[in-house]
C-alpha cells in the first residue's frame, strides 16, 4: 500500500476515489441513490475558512481508501476533523492504519495535537477506534424525508404558516444584497462543529458570497428560506438547502437566534425551504439531514416535518 497526498479540488482526485467512495456507500447506506461526482466533489472540496488535507492509500493504481481532512484556520484551531474510509474490497489489509498514521504525521508537522474523524457507528468502527487508541465524543442521527404525496402536503401547510411580526424571505443561490449583512450576523451565531469546515468567527458578506461559490464550484444549488423581522429587517432565522443532480438532497444549517425561538420559525423556515426545493426539482425524492442525539429542539423539528433517523454516526477523537 502507498499513501498519496491528492488535491480535493482536482477533477482528478474525483475520478480516482469514485469508484472506491460509490461502492462503499452502497454498502453503508444501501438505499440512497448513487454517490455522484457532486457529491464526492462536496465532500473533497477546500472549505471557505479552511485548509484541505487528503490522503489515499493506493494498492497499485487503485485507490484502497481515502482520509480527508479540514483544518480551520484561526489561531486557536488545534485540530483535524474529517473522515476515514476503507474501501470494501481492501478492508483488513493495514490501509487504516496507514491513512491514521499519514494523518497523524500531517497534523503534527503543522502543530496540531487532534485528530478528528467520524465514521459510522457500528461495531466494527468502535473496535477499529480501540484498537487505534480514540474515544468517541459525540454522535449524530443521519435522518431521511421520503418525499412522497403525504409529506409533501405536510411540508407545504407548514410553508403557508404565517408568524405573527415576521415576514419570509427566500432566495435560489445568492443572498439579496439588501438582506447579506444581516444574514452574516445570523450566521455568526451558529455555534455547531461541522466536519470539514471553520467555524467563522464575526462573518461578513464576504464569507457569505465565498460560501455560496463553494457550492456553486460543485453543482449545488443553495435554496434558502429566512424568517425576517417585521420591525427591523433583521434576519433572524433561517434555513438552508442543497440540491445537486441526485435524487436526494442535503438539508443545510437550520437556526433561530435566542430571543426569536419557540415561535414555529424553524418550522416555518426548513418546511419552505425543502418544499420549495421539492417543487422546483420533481426528481427529487430524499432528504437527509444531520443532529447530535443530544440535540431535542432539532430532533423534534425533525420528527414533525416527517424525518426519521435510519443510522448513527460518531465523531471518534484521536492524539497526534
Amino acid at each position: 500500500m502507498e499513501i498519496r497526498s491528492l488535491d480535493g479540488d482536482d477533477p482528478a482526485t474525483i475520478t480516482a476515489l469514485l469508484p472506491g467512495f460509490r461502492e462503499t456507500m452502497s454498502h453503508e447506506l444501501p438505499d440512497d441513490p448513487p454517490v455522484t461526482e457532486a457529491l464526492l466533489a462536496r465532500l473533497m472540496q477546500r472549505r471557505h475558512g479552511t485548509d484541505r488535507v487528503v490522503l489515499a492509500a493506493f494498492d497499485g493504481g487503485t485507490a484502497a481508501g481515502s482520509l480527508k481532512l479540514g483544518l480551520d484556520l484561526a489561531e486557536s484551531a488545534d485540530a483535524g476533523h474529517g473522515s476515514l474510509w476503507v474501501f470494501p474490497g481492501f478492508r483488513r489489509r493495514g490501509a487504516g492504519r496507514l491513512l491514521i498514521e499519514a494523518a497523524r504525521s500531517e497534523l503534527a508537522d503543522r502543530g496540531r495535537s487532534l485528530l478528528l474523524l467520524d465514521a459510522p457507528h457500528t461495531n466494527a468502527s468502535e473496535s477499529f477506534a480501540a484498537a487505534i487508541g480514540a474515544r468517541c465524543t459525540v454522535t449524530n442521527l443521519r435522518n431521511r424525508l421520503r418525499l412522497d404525496e403525504e409529506v409533501r402536503a405536510r411540508l407545504d401547510g407548514y410553508a403557508d404558516g404565517k408568524v405573527p411580526g415576521y415576514h419570509l424571505a427566500f432566495w435560489l443561490g445568492g443572498c439579496p444584497d439588501n438582506l447579506v449583512d444581516s444574514y452574516a450576523l445570523a450566521w455568526g451565531e451558529l455555534d455547531v462543529q461541522v466536519n470539514g469546515q471553520a467555524r467563522i468567527v464575526a462573518p461578513t458578506a464576504a464569507d457569505v458570497r465565498a460560501r455560496e461559490e463553494e457550492a456553486a464550484r460543485t453543482g449545488h444549488r443553495q435554496y434558502t428560506a429566512a424568517a425576517v423581522e417585521n420591525g427591523t429587517g433583521a434576519v433572524v432565522a433561517y434555513s438552508t438547502l442543497y440540491v445537486r443532480d441526485s435524487p436526494m438532497a442535503d438539508a443545510g444549517e437550520v437556526l433561530v437566534l435566542p430571543d426569536h425561538r419557540r415561535r414555529g420559525l424553524g418550522t416555518l423556515t426548513k418546511a419552505f425551504a425543502t418544499a420549495w426545493a421539492a417543487r422546483e426539482n420533481p426528481r427529487l425524492a430524499l432528504v437527509q439531514a444531520w443532529n447530535e442525539t443530544e440535540n431535542a429542539a432539532i430532533a423534534a423539528l425533525n420528527g414533525k416535518l416527517g424525518f426519521a433517523a435510519d443510522s448513527s454516526w460518531s465523531t471518534y477523537e484521536l492524539k497526534t
